[in-house]
């Protein structure tokens, strides 16, 4: 990757990465570094700044969107807001001489412990609380709409994936990722949902699509929100 700068007209400046590659056109990717170009080898300095400026107006409109998505990461605070199922709740840290429980108490989750101050172990332990909760309620969850679809499910496991909110594969194992036991409940079974369809289409065809129709009829909605919620979701490493 080599570092460059777009001029604009109006003297604004945008750095991105160059990726000079054995290709013929010119691929553009907004990642959360920013912008990365992926350019033939052969292509001028010249003929490469024209496109891109041709290209300006799309860019940073990206660019934009991907700053307002920007969500602050997690400190692991007395006070940090969370979610769990859609609901807003609060972290609530508890120091305590012996008690390790982590609880789920109206809008609040109580962490209590000798260690309160120690942001590694507080983190540590409130994710292995939303994947506590998380697994028993993908397991009902997938259970029910394997009885609707009349199929059998092998395994059902969470998942860490930071680009996947979940997989099927071939041998009928489902993989959901953990996070979504933060969104709404018309979320995460949509996702489910999903997922399941594919026990039947491996693929993203027509036919899939009307499957996972009849299993969620309110699947775009659910799509959108999902897409919306995800930098939110994502705080959690």
């Amino acid at each position: 990757m080599i570092a460059r700068q777009l001029q604009l007209p109006n003297g604004q400046q945008i750095p991105y990465q160059l990726d000079l590659r054995a290709r013929k056109t010119i691929g553009l990717k907004i990642t959360d570094n920013g912008l990365v170009v992926h350019a033939p080898k052969r292509i001028t300095a010249t003929q490469l700044q024209q496109i891109l400026l041709e290209k300006s107006g799309w860019i940073q409109q990206k660019l934009a969107l991907r700053l307002a998505n920007q969500v602050a990461p997690m400190q692991w605070l007395d006070g940090e807001p969370l979610l769990f199922m859609g609901q807003d709740i609060v972290l609530t840290l508890i120091a305590h001489p012996t008690s390790k429980a982590v609880t789920l108490e109206g809008n609040r989750l109580l962490v209590r412990s000798p260690h309160i101050e120690q942001a590694d172990w507080v983190a540590r332990k409130v994710l292995q609380w939303y994947a506590q909760q998380a697994l028993p309620d993908f397991k009902r969850r997938v259970a029910l709409v394997a009885a609707q679809m009349g199929e059998k499910v092998s395994a059902v496991a969470l998942s860490n994936a930071k680009s996947r909110w979940g997989s099927c594969n071939s041998r009928k194992q489902i993989r959901l990722n953990w996070r979504l036991i933060q969104a709404p409940p018309q979320v995460i079974q949509y996702v489910v949902c999903h997922e399941m369809a594919h026990l039947k289409e491996m693929n993203h065809s027509a036919r899939f699509y009307a499957l996972q129709a009849s299993l969620f009829p309110a699947h775009a909605q659910a799509e959108k929100t999902l897409k919306a919620l995800s930098p939110i979701l994502h705080r959690m490493a």
